[in-house]
């Protein structure tokens, strides 16, 4: 069994599950395709802090956030997986 690179983020830094980065931006045909609503809601936590959770096979971190509205009783969440261009190490 081989070893993995960890991943890096947009300075060369490694990155691990638990790390802690701020989300740069979001890139790719996954955010294109999102429905304007969610894009909105997705786009709205670029410069956030956000922990690392898992790292995938492909070598990709990922984290999640949730969205919950109380008043309409509602809840939205979303799974991400990072390039290093859309992350920094915090």
């Amino acid at each position: 069994m081989s070893l993995k690179p960890l991943p890096k983020d947009r300075l060369g830094n490694d990155v691990l599950v638990g790390s802690r980065v701020r989300l740069l931006k979001l890139s790719g045909n996954w955010f294109e395709q999102l429905p304007s609503e969610a894009k909105l809601r997705v786009s709205s936590i670029i410069g956030e802090i956000f922990e690392v959770e898992a790292i995938d096979e492909y070598g990709s971190p990922w984290f999640s956030k949730d969205w919950h509205n109380e008043y309409e009783g509602t809840c939205f969440a979303h799974s991400i997986a990072l390039d290093a261009q859309e992350m920094e190490l915090v």
